[in-house]
C-alpha cells in the first residue's frame, strides 16, 4: 500500500516530489563533509562560454553539463537534485547494507537493516505473489452493503490505501494552536482530475491506456480477462464521476476554499446518505471533533454516488485501490506492469530503476527518519549547520530591509510583516528530536507487511495527535531528503540536510555560488511566507489576513502580473505554462534570488571577493543559481509536470525571473536587444 503522507498538503517544497531521495549533534559521530578542491560551488567545466548569457543563459551557465547528461533509462528527468540524490542512494546503500549484515545491530540500524533485507529478497517476494494483499481483497469481497463498504474504508484508511477521499489530523488552518481532524477530496488514481475530464487527443490516449493497464493488473490478481476488462470501465467510469465533482488544482491554492469548519453530525447533516459514523469509528476515530471538511462540494457529490452507484461498482474500486497500492511491493508481474504505466506511458521512464534504489525509497517513505539517523551521522557535520545558520540570518536581515524599502506597502502592513519575518522558525540538517520506532514491527521476510505496518504504524502516530499540543519538533521531510520546504502553519522553514550537499552547497565554497544556489533557495522558501498562498497566514500560523484593503489590492495585482509573464512561456507543443498553478513558486523563485543577492552584495561590502574562472562575483551568484537548475526532461514527463505541478519547469525558473531583474543585465552587460529584461512597465517586483 502507498504510505500515506500527513505534511506534504501544507508544505511548500523548492523542489516537488524529490525524496531521498531526536539525537543532537553531539551524539552522533560525525564524518567532516567533503569539500571541491577549488573551493567553487559553481562547476565552470560544465558551462558552455560559446553561448551569449545575455540572450540564452540557461545554455551558457549548463550547455557541456545538459549535453553531456541525458536522462538515465530508469529516470523520467535528470537534473542538479538528481545528482545529488543519487549520490545519497549509494550512501544509504552502503549505510543499509552495512545493517542488514551487522548481527548485533540495534535500534534504527536493525530496523533498517530488517527493511532492506526484506526488500532485497526478491525470492521470498516471488514465492508469496499476490497473497500479501489477500486480506485486504477478502474485506472487499465480504461487503454486503453502504455500511460494510463505510467501515472497509475506515479499515484501508488506517492501513495506508487512501480510498474514496482523504483523511489526516493537522494543524487547524485558522487555530494553528491545535490539531484537527480534516477530511478533503481524493479517490483518483491518474496523476489529476483533468486527465479524466480533457477531450485532447493526449488525455483520450492516456485514459484508453489506462483501462487496460487496470485490466492487467486485476488478471494478475486473479480475475478473468473478460471480468478485468468490465471492471476497467467500470473503475474508470466511478473515477471520472470522482474528478467531476472535485476541484481542480488552480482552485485548491486558495487555502480560503478548502477550509469549512464543522463536525461529524455536520458532515452527517450534508452528506446524509452516507453512513459517516462508521467510517470514523473504523479510521479509529469515534468522535473526531472539531472537523474540516475541506472540500464541500466534493462531498455532497460523494454523497450522491454513495447511493445512485451500486455497491458492487464501489467493490471493484476499492478492490482496485488494494492491487494499485500494493502492486510495488509484490512479485516481478506486479511490479512490471505497474510501471509500464505509471512509469512508462505517463513519465516516460525506459528502464524499472535498480531494486535497491526503490526498496531504499520505500524505507524512505515508510521510516525514512532511522535511516536519516545512521545518514546524518556520517554526512552532515556541524560546520555545515553552522555556514547555513548564517546565511539564513543574513537573507532574513536583507529581507527585512527589502520590506522596508518597498514603495507598494504602508507602514501599517509592514509591521505584520517584520512580525512575521521574526517568528519564522529555522530548522537545518535533521531533527532535534527523532521519531521513536520502537513500536514497530519489521520482519525481514515480509516486505509487503513491512510496508503495511509501517503505514498503520504512522497512521496511529498522526490519530494520536488529537487532543495534544502541537509538536513543533516534528519534521514534514526526512534528513536524507533532496528538498527544503516552508510550512504556512508553523511558520517554519526546513532545510534537510540532504539538500545541502555539492554541487547544491560547499561548506568552504565560494561565497558568491553559495549565496546563488543555497542562498536562493533560502530567499525562495522565506518569500513562501509571502507569496499569494503564504501571505494569508499570519506570525502564529494561522489563516488571517494581516494587511490593510489597499495594500491587498495592490499585492493582487502585481501577483497576477506575474502569472500573465509565465503563461507566455511554452515549453512545449501548444503547452504553456499554468501562471495560475504556479504563481506561488514563481514569486518565490523571483523573490529568492533578489532577497539572497541583496544578502551577497552586503556580504561582498564587507568582504569583496575576485574574479573566478573569468566570472565577477555577482556573475558566479547567476550562474551558480542557474546551474542549481540544469535539467533535463522527458517529453512525458514535461507534459505532466505543466498539468499537475505548481513549480515552472526548470529551464524557465531560470529564465523568467531574470526577465525581471536588471541586476543581471548590469552584471553581464546585456543591452539593447540583447538585454532579457521587459521593459520597466512589464516588469513585476513584488518582494
Amino acid at each position: 500500500m502507498k504510505i500515506q503522507s500527513h505534511f506534504l498538503k501544507k508544505l511548500k517544497p523548492c523542489l516537488m516530489a524529490l525524496a531521498i531521495a531526536g539525537v543532537s549533534a553531539s551524539a552522533v559521530a560525525v564524518t567532516p563533509v567533503t569539500t571541491v578542491s577549488n573551493a567553487l560551488v559553481l562547476q565552470a567545466d560544465t558551462m558552455n562560454r560559446k553561448a551569449d548569457a545575455c540572450t540564452d543563459f540557461y545554455e551558457f551557465a549548463n550547455g557541456v553539463w545538459l549535453k553531456n547528461n541525458p536522462v538515465p533509462a530508469d529516470r523520467s528527468r535528470y537534473s542538479a537534485y538528481e545528482e545529488v540524490n543519487e549520490r545519497n542512494l549509494n550512501i544509504l546503500r552502503t549505510l543499509a547494507e552495512a545493517a542488514v549484515n551487522k548481527a548485533d545491530a540495534k535500534g534504527s540500524e536493525k530496523l533498517v537493516g530488517d527493511f532492506f533485507a526484506s526488500g532485497m529478497d526478491e525470492a521470498r517476494i516471488e514465492q508469496l505473489g499476490a497473497q500479501p494483499m489477500q486480506p485486504a481483497l477478502q474485506k472487499v469481497a465480504a461487503i454486503k452493503d453502504r455500511t460494510q463498504l463505510m467501515q472497509v474504508i475506515g479499515e484501508f484508511h488506517r492501513e495506508g490505501i487512501s480510498s474514496g477521499f482523504g483523511f489526516v489530523v493537522d494543524q487547524d488552518t485558522k487555530n494553528a494552536s491545535r490539531y484537527i481532524a480534516q477530511i478533503s477530496q481524493g479517490g483518483l488514481s491518474l496523476p489529476d482530475r483533468d486527465y479524466y475530464l480533457k477531450q485532447d487527443k493526449a488525455s483520450k490516449e492516456i485514459r484508453a491506456a489506462y483501462l487496460k493497464h487496470v485490466a492487467s493488473m486485476l488478471v494478475l490478481a486473479g480475475d478473468s480477462e473478460a471480468a478485468a476488462a468490465d471492471a476497467a470501465k467500470r473503475i474508470l467510469a466511478l473515477e471520472t464521476r470522482l474528478a467531476k465533482v472535485s476541484m481542480d488544482k488552480v482552485a485548491l491554492r486558495d487555502p480560503e476554499a478548502s477550509y469549512h469548519l464543522s463536525d461529524l453530525a455536520g458532515l452527517q447533516k450534508m452528506a446524509p446518505r452516507t453512513d459517516w459514523r462508521t467510517f470514523f469509528a473504523a479510521a479509529g476515530v469515534k468522535d473526531p471533533g472539531p472537523l474540516n471538511i475541506a472540500h464541500p462540494a466534493f462531498f455532497k457529490g460523494l454523497d450522491q454516488l454513495m447511493q445512485s452507484v451500486p455497491v458492487s461498482d464501489w467493490q471493484l474500486l476499492l478492490r482496485w485501490d488494494v492491487v494499485s497500492s500494493y502492486a510495488s511491493y509484490l512479485s516481478k508481474a506486479f511490479v512490471e506492469q505497474n510501471f509500464a504505466f505509471n512509469g512508462q506511458k505517463l513519465a516516460g521512464t525506459k528502464e524499472l530503476s535498480p531494486r535497491w534504489k526503490r526498496v531504499l525509497e520505500v524505507l524512505d517513505h515508510s521510516a525514512g527518519e532511522s535511516l536519516g539517523q545512521l545518514y546524518v551521522a556520517q554526512q552532515f557535520g556541524p560546520e555545515a549547520k553552522a555556514g547555513v545558520l548564517d546565511m539564513v540570518n543574513n537573507i532574513k536581515e536583507a529581507m527585512r530591509e527589502n520590506i522596508a524599502g518597498l514603495s507598494w506597502m504602508s507602514d501599517v502592513t509592514k509591521q505584520q510583516a517584520y512580525k512575521k519575518l521574526d517568528s519564522i522558525m529555522v530548522k537545518i540538517g535533521y531533527p532535534d528530536v527523532w521519531r521513536d520506532y520502537s513500536g514497530l514491527q519489521i520482519k525481514r521476510d515480509d516486505y509487503a507487511g513491512n510496508v503495511k505496518r509501517a503505514s498503520a504504524f504512522e497512521y496511529q502516530r498522526m490519530i494520536n495527535r488529537l487532543g495534544k499540543p502541537i509538536d513543533r519538533t516534528e519534521w514534514g521531510m526526512t534528513p536524507q531528503t533532496v528538498n527544503a520546504y516552508y510550512n504556512p502553519s508553523m511558520n517554519e522553514i526546513v532545510f534537510p540536510a540532504g539538500i545541502l550537499q555539492a554541487p547544491l552547497y560547499h561548506v568552504q565554497g565560494d561565497l558568491a555560488a553559495n549565496y546563488g544556489n543555497t542562498g536562493a533557495t533560502i530567499g525562495h522558501e522565506l518569500t513562501h511566507a509571502f507569496d499569494d498562498e503564504g501571505r494569508q497566514f499570519d506570525a502564529e500560523g494561522n489563516l488571517k489576513s494581516w494587511w490593510t484593503k489597499s495594500d491587498e489590492k495592490e499585492f493582487v495585482r502585481r501577483a497576477k502580473a506575474i502569472e500573465v509573464q509565465f503563461g507566455e512561456y511554452n515549453p512545449i507543443d501548444k503547452l504553456h505554462i499554468n501562471g495560475k498553478l504556479t504563481a506561488g513558486e514563481n514569486i518565490a523563485d523571483l523573490g529568492g534570488m533578489k532577497i539572497a543577492l541583496a544578502a551577497l552584495r552586503k556580504a561582498l561590502a564587507k568582504n569583496p571577493q575576485p574574479e573566478l574562472d573569468g566570472l565577477t562575483a555577482e556573475q558566479r551568484f547567476f550562474v551558480a543559481n542557474a546551474q542549481s537548475f540544469r535539467s533535463n526532461i522527458r517529453d512525458e514527463m514535461l507534459r505532466m509536470t505543466l498539468a499537475t505541478d505548481p513549480h515552472s519547469p526548470d529551464k524557465y525558473r531560470v529564465l523568467a525571473p531574470l526577465a525581471n531583474m536588471p541586476e543581471f543585465s548590469a552584471a553581464f552587460r546585456c543591452e539593447g536587444k540583447r538585454s532579457p529584461l521587459r521593459t520597466e512597465a512589464k516588469r513585476v517586483n513584488i518582494w
